[in-house]
């Protein structure tokens, strides 16, 4: 069996990643699963310190704040800062700002923490009540979603109301034995119950989840490499914003899955350890201080 240094890469794949100067990871299936961290997660971040290489932790799960989510992999031992998270929420809240500027009261399937971030952002939150009319509805990763506020919810959307979703997803990876319904198969029963699909799905695969990232560390698309789980997600924003997408095995994807994906992953390796070896080969590693 070859070593990740001894894998014969085509040219085009060899000459794409000695233009990697940052790497955007997803979280969930990626660099941990669950509470989780993947053994290879440390050792593959510092591999990324000493060649010089930037890191960015994105995610399409909306149900955590940003403070949440350093907390969390502080639990986990791995230390970020602030600058280093983009999350669909707050993909969700530059949307509002953009393009629905009109748009103060929102009602909004979400965890408590989920919305604490829309009160934050200076939005109002619309009561269950049909005489607090909202200017648009969200929908996301809802783990306290009850059957009133999902008929509430239809219920602005059926009357034109704008429909975003905060990310596309089907499922939630986990470590646990169940399965954890995501914003996008929350949306396709609200599109079932009311004939309209959302307006907007923010997270992955929208490219505006790198551009953040691009004009921040003032890169160029070639110079970035999407790395997760999923195809229908990480793959597939990679391609749109032209960035290098690599496929890591340690979540949704399979490598069968793979081999039919189109368009397809730019790499496909078993874990972030091959990913990071590739991306060492031929380039100088500054000591560990």
């Amino acid at each position: 069996m070859t070593t990740p240094v001894d894998r014969v890469l085509p040219d085009a794949t060899s000459r794409r990643l000695r233009d990697i100067s940052h790497v955007a990871l997803d979280m969930d299936g990626t660099i941990y699963k669950g509470g989780t961290l993947f053994p290879c997660t440390l050792p593959f971040l510092a591999r990324m310190r000493r060649l010089g290489i930037g890191c960015t932790f994105l995610t399409n799960n909306p149900s955590k704040s940003s403070a949440d989510y350093l907390a969390h992999l502080g639990k986990m031992g791995l230390t970020a800062t602030a600058d280093q998270l983009y999350t669909s929420i707050q993909a969700t809240i530059d949307c509002l700002r953009t393009r629905f500027p009109a748009a103060r009261k929102l009602f909004a399937l979400g965890t408590p923490s989920m919305l604490s971030q829309f009160r934050e952002a200076g939005f109002v939150l619309a009561a269950d009540d049909p005489a607090d009319v909202p200017d648009a509805v969200v929908v996301g990763f809802d783990l306290t979603l009850t059957y009133a506020r999902v008929c509430r919810a239809s219920w602005w959307i059926q009357q034109g109301k704008p429909f975003l979703a905060t990310n596309p997803d089907r499922v939630c990876p986990t470590d646990q034995p169940t399965v954890l319904v995501d914003c996008g198969s929350i949306c396709a029963m609200i599109t079932t119950a009311t004939g309209r699909a959302p307006d907007v799905v923010l997270g992955k695969p929208d490219p505006t989840m790198l551009s953040g990232i691009l004009a921040r560390h003032r890169l160029r698309p070639a110079q970035i490499a999407m790395v997760g789980d999923r195809i229908y997600t990480d793959i597939l924003m990679a391609h749109r914003a032209q960035a290098f997408g690599v496929l890591v095995l340690t979540g949704e994807a399979t490598a069968e899955d793979a081999v039919r994906a189109e368009p397809p992953p730019h790499l496909v390796v078993p874990s972030l350890a091959e990913f990071g070896a590739l991306l060492a080969a031929g380039r100088p590693e500054t000591p560990s201080s």
